[in-house]
């Protein structure tokens, strides 16, 4: 496998996504939490153990019915080769794509738990010689936002050394909550498309298509992101199949995924939380994701962070806020992960002032990115390790190995908020 590190790719300014006022964003966190806890959709190796085993019982016990499928979806509420840049887009993170022989392009958010790749939200897609209609309806709900749409299978390149020749698009004919942006790179496990496309039970993802086709070696992913101060800034980078150990220092932690449901449906681990000393939360369950903006913690352990950080509600913006004073003495967040502290200063805990205005805050105001889930504490689903959090080190999302893996970065301890 040749050896090509892929440069930034271009985005256009019209398709900035909106960063949007900042109770929106807490109110569209909060509904995707609220579908990762109902537990509807698996994924995860553990999800996807399971719904194998399930299967492989339907198929021992109804051979009459095998091949039998339903016409329309169920209803869900140093440098590395494989590498590809993704972009700052203030809530989370967005990378272009090329699709069909006319190398259309789009812009589509990352997101690690769902599995479906589609576009259309915003640019039309136009079908060009590459593409092939199935006709099956795919249908997929986020619980912050929802599509609708055709499934299509045609030529898709993340990059020069990144092409699919046949990969499952879905073709958005209504789409909610995607604003400014064209769709979803799902890069989730496979199962997560269960029942979404109608006629199929499961398709294949970017990850299962690019392994198939021996473009990468493994299952796995690399998600680098840096923290920055400005919108739609080429400062990340999305890798598969193996690790860019560029982008981290000292050593990778490596946890497997939580046996804790719902968890362990998704990319769940086991961690605790520290305020300086105060146990904020003892070792629980929860989850790491990239398509939540915030960094989310239970409603008991969000309570005891506010207490120690003398934090106060602030109703603009609907996320805690503190003086500058109080700033300049906050403590360090602690998590530990496996064997392995990770640290989040004062400074990361904070949203970035450059972009107070944006979000409806004030421009010298000092807002913190951790917020409520809105859920009890031991729901076994009881944090999201977000963008917030994600910004500051770099992860592994490994299906072969069933495991979630955690580094230090060069930028872990930056103080650009």
């Amino acid at each position: 496998m040749s050896r090509v590190l892929v440069t930034a790719l271009p985005f256009a300014s019209r398709l900035h996504p909106k960063v949007g006022h900042a109770k929106d964003i807490l109110a569209r966190d909060r509904a995707r939490a609220q579908k990762l806890l109902a537990g509807v959709q698996p994924s995860g190796p553990v999800g996807i153990q399971e719904l194998r085993a399930k299967r492989s019982h339907h198929r021992h016990h109804h051979h009459g019915s095998e091949g039998t499928k339903p016409t329309e979806p169920n209803d869900q509420t140093g440098g590395n080769d494989n590498s590809i840049d993704v972009t700052d887009a203030a809530v989370t993170y967005t990378t272009s794509v090329k699709v069909g022989e006319s190398a259309q392009t789009f812009t589509l958010l990352i997101d690690t738990g769902s599995s479906n790749t589609w576009v259309g939200a915003d640019t039309e897609y136009v079908p060009s010689s590459s593409s092939k209609s199935t006709r099956k309806t795919v249908k997929v709900s986020y619980g912050s936002g929802s599509f609708s749409g055709t499934e299509y299978t045609d030529r898709l390149e993340l990059a020069a050394d990144l092409v699919i020749d046949e990969q499952s698009i879905g073709v958005a004919s209504s789409a909610e909550g995607f604003d400014g942006v064209d769709g979803i790179l799902g890069i989730g496990p496979v199962e997560l498309t269960e029942g979404t496309v109608g006629g199929s039970g499961t398709v294949p993802t970017v990850t299962d298509n690019l392994k198939s086709e021996g473009k990468i070696d493994k299952e796995s992913i690399g998600i680098s992101y840096v923290p920055t101060t400005g919108t739609n800034l080429a400062n990340g980078e999305l890798t598969f199949g193996s690790e860019d150990s560029s982008k981290y220092t000292g050593e990778i932690t490596y946890v497997p995924i939580t046996s804790t449901s719902p968890a362990s449906n998704y990319w769940g681990i086991d961690q605790s939380v520290s305020y300086g000393n105060t146990t904020i939360m003892s070792t629980t369950a929860g989850i790491v994701d990239t398509g939540t903006t915030l960094l989310l913690l239970s409603s008991g352990a969000f309570k005891k962070y506010t207490t120690a950080t003398g934090a106060k509600m602030d109703e603009s913006t609907g996320l805690l806020s503190v003086t500058e004073a109080q700033f300049e003495k906050m403590k360090n967040l602690s998590f530990k992960i496996g064997s392995t502290t990770f640290e989040m200063t004062p400074n990361a805990q904070i949203w970035p002032r450059s972009l107070n205005t944006m979000m409806g805050g004030k421009a010298n105001g000092i807002y913190l990115v951790v917020a409520d889930m809105g859920s009890m504490d031991g729901s076994g689903l009881d944090f999201i390790d977000g963008f917030a959090f994600l910004q500051r080190f770099y992860s592994v999302y490994d299906t072969t190995n069933k495991q979630v893996g955690i580094a230090v970065t060069p930028h872990t301890n930056d103080t650009t908020n």
